[in-house]
């Protein structure tokens, strides 16, 4: 399974791919504005917004892929690892 998860911090991209590896996931993580997001995450199984560390744009691009590509979107305000966590489980769960 593979999930795209736009926004979150960058000091923490580290304990991102930890907890990914421990719930058997790939994540491709943009956390900076990407020119392009749109081609690099139309082959996700879901698509995690951290909507308190994510500009307004690259947010409604990848929502707007996901809708066309009928990718699931989970928007979260938290960034924490935690809450990586918690979804990361409740994606793998549906």
């Amino acid at each position: 399974m593979c999930i795209a998860v736009i926004g979150g911090m960058a000091r923490l991209e580290g304990h991102y791919r930890q907890e990914a590896v421990r719930a058997g996931v790939e994540l491709r993580i943009f956390n900076r504005s990407v020119a392009g997001i749109a081609a690099k995450i139309k082959n996700v199984d879901a698509v995690l917004i951290f909507t308190n560390k994510v500009s307004h744009r690259a947010r409604q691009e990848a929502v707007n892929v996901a809708r066309t590509e009928n990718i699931p979107v989970f928007q979260v305000h938290s960034c924490g690892v935690c809450t990586l966590r918690n979804c990361l489980n409740c994606i793998k769960a549906t």
